[in-house]
Order: C-alpha cells, then sequence, then structure tokens
C-alpha cells in the first residue's frame, strides 16, 4: 500500500524535527465545557488555582492538547471536552538555538519549554515583532494548531550571531536564514 506523498513528507519532516505522535487537536470538534482555572504567565509557569503546577510532565502533556483558535483563545481540547484557559503571553518558551549549515542553506532548530524541536521554515515562522505597549521585541516561532513559543533572550542573543543583511538588497533590513527562507527581524539604521 502506497502513501501520498503529502504524508511522506509530514513523516519525514516530524523525524527531522522530532514531533512524533502529536495529538490531532485540529480534528477534535467538541462544543466548550466551561473555564478552567489553568493560567500560563509569561514566564512559562503554570498555575491551577493560583497554585503553581510543578511537574513539567502534566504541563508538557498538557501542550499537546492545547490550540488557539479564530477568537484568539486558548483552549485544552479532547475528543469530547474544551476548557478555555488563560495565557499571560505565549504558552510556550524556545530556547537551546541550534544552527546546521550556513547561508541560505543553514537550518535553525529551536527547543520548546514542552522539549519539542522544532525546524524554523516554512512549517514554524519566525516572527519578530513588539509588545504593544513598548518597543520591546517579541520574537516568536510559530508551533502548531495557532500556538506560538517565545524565544527567550539567550536564543534570541543567539539568533542575532546569523543575522545577515536582507539579500534582495531593496532596504536596509536584515534577518536569518533557515531551511531556505529568509526572515526578516529588523532595520537597520
Amino acid at each position: 500500500m502506497s502513501q501520498e506523498p503529502s504524508a511522506i513528507e509530514a513523516q519525514l519532516n516530524a523525524a527531522r524535527t522530532g514531533q512524533k505522535g502529536l495529538p490531532p487537536v485540529d480534528q477534535w470538534h467538541p462544543e466548550l465545557s466551561g473555564d478552567i482555572d489553568i493560567r500560563i504567565a509569561r514566564d512559562d509557569n503554570w498555575y491551577y488555582k493560583g497554585e503553581l503546577m510543578e511537574r513539567r510532565a502534566l504541563t508538557k502533556l498538557f501542550s499537546t492538547i492545547m490550540r488557539r483558535e479564530d477568537d484568539n483563545e486558548y483552549y485544552l481540547v479532547t475528543p469530547v471536552e474544551k476548557w478555555r484557559i488563560q495565557v499571560e503571553d505565549t504558552p510556550l518558551q524556545a530556547h537551546s538555538l541550534e544552527a546546521v549549515g550556513e547561508g541560505e542553506h543553514q537550518e535553525l532548530y529551536l527547543t520548546t519549554s514542552a522539549e519539542e524541536r522544532l525546524l524554523v521554515g516554512t512549517a514554524h515562522l519566525l516572527v519578530v515583532g513588539t509588545y504593544s505597549d513598548s518597543d520591546e521585541p517579541r520574537p516568536v516561532v510559530m508551533v502548531r494548531h495557532g500556538l506560538e513559543a517565545r524565544l527567550v533572550t539567550s536564543a534570541f542573543y543567539e539568533l542575532a550571531a546569523h543575522v545577515v543583511e536582507n539579500p534582495d538588497g531593496s532596504d536596509n533590513s536584515f534577518g536569518v536564514w533557515s531551511d531556505g527562507v529568509f526572515f526578516e527581524i529588523g532595520q537597520g539604521a
């Protein structure tokens, strides 16, 4: 029995990035069960009813059944339940930047706080914006199902070591290459 090319590509990408066996939350559409008192703080700590959730294995598990929907709200979803939770900034953080190769052939990998290894590229876009109340950079990588992981300061500095000028030369911007894609991260003076 042969597989379609897209299924093979998905398996290869999963093997390359270390993502295997994630639940198909995009296929689950239960009615809203309500709000659950879970809050993910900006520092990546999870709280249940105001108490710190110290078991990282539990928060890692929860991160695999989370999605952000069109209403910009975050939910923990199973085939039969859907619970709204609070997220202060992003539900995950990205750290441990690893660069393989150079120039246009460079691949940048980030590891999330849920121990997922992401290849920055078309499946995991890198976006550098700013917070609405300041000029502080807000670098994020898209994870899946509307979720983002914010690059911690050390990862952002590691990223800066790979910055090059925009290859099209049309403006004064700079960025990084990963997986054949140029990601603009700022403007020069």
